[in-house]
């Protein structure tokens, strides 16, 4: 004998429209087959709980089976078999995403059911075939890949909780905010309609040594005392290769020199250029008299360099 709907959904047979929804929502969440893999019996339970729901929630059906208990069908339809369209013996049957039973579906939870529902397919047969919705999602990617152009795999959840990997491409020089578009990996559409699309929110993580603006990439550079002093060529590495960078003798700390269409080379427009802020690093060991040798070589500056420091 089957189980009382009422019994299924854990709610008196008084309760109100909105208090079978919650009561639904709430025993789908702990029965859903996703969230218990090790257990057999889940699946079963979801689809009374989805029978359970699908008659309670019409009025209609509801009236009939407060009327006839189990017989309601064959009270409705005069003994011929299943009243409604799509019903059959065991429940519906069919798969509901976790995200839309958290809440995630764009049209509201009610008309997730109206979709779903039998009377929901009857009258999604005279609509016309449209497109699904579209999904807003994010990806992280290193500066580098952000810079340089690449590949990144991300997985993607569809409904009845089936996983796809799939391989995005990212275009040399996407910025932070932009958007990729996956055609065909958003939600579905009714039956004889295509998929929405995927669109890819970019996330840029962060560099331990360059830093991007727009098309500019700026980057500290150490260089010793004795470079700063006498000047010289160090090989800096770039996004696009290792490049020699000229040190004029006398430099100081926070001096910048360009290395013109070095920094991003977006796939349409004029490249940035790479900016190398100098900073002189002195050794760790520098002891006492190291120090003092330093000074008398280097000689005590008398041209007071914070004499313009304002607050």
């Amino acid at each position: 004998m089957a189980k009382d709907h009422y019994e299924t959904l854990e709610v008196k047979r008084t309760a109100s429209k909105e208090e079978i929804l919650s009561a639904y929502r709430r025993l789908a969440r702990k029965h859903h087959p996703d969230l218990n893999p090790d257990d057999p019996q889940a699946k079963e339970k979801f689809q009374q709980i989805q029978a359970a729901f699908d008659v309670l929630n019409d009025p209609e059906k509801r009236s009939l089976y407060d009327r006839y208990g189990a017989a309601y069908e064959h009270a409705a339809g005069g003994g011929g078999g299943p009243a409604w369209p799509g019903a059959r013996p065991g429940g519906p049957g069919f798969d509901i995403p976790l995200e839309e039973l958290f809440g995630g579906g764009g049209g509201g939870f009610a008309d997730l059911f109206k979709q779903f529902s039998p009377r929901g397919r009857e009258a999604n047969r005279g609509k016309s075939a449209g497109r699904g919705e579209d999904v807003q999602l994010e990806i992280t990617v290193p500066l580098a890949t952000a810079v340089l152009g690449g590949e990144r795999q991300i997985t993607l959840t569809h409904e009845g909780g089936r996983r796809e990997t799939v391989t995005v491409k990212i275009p040399r020089g996407v910025d932070e905010g932009q958007k990729i578009r996956l055609r065909g990996q958003g939600r579905p559409a009714v039956p004889g309609g295509s998929r929405g699309d995927a669109f890819l929110t970019v996330k840029v993580a962060p560099h331990p040594f360059f830093k991007r603006t727009g098309n500019r990439l700026d980057v500290q550079v150490p260089i010793t005392l004795a470079e700063a002093i006498e000047g010289g060529k160090i090989d800096l590495p770039t996004p696009h290769g290792v490049m020699t960078l000229t040190i004029p003798a006398g430099s100081s700390s926070g001096a910048k020199l360009r290395l013109k269409g070095q920094g991003v080379q977006p796939a349409s427009g004029p490249p940035g250029d790479l900016f190398a802020e100098l900073q002189i690093v002195l050794p760790a060991d520098l002891t006492a008299e190291k120090r003092a040798q330093m000074l008398a070589v280097v000689g005590r500056d008398a041209s007071h360099p914070r004499r313009d420091l304002r607050w």
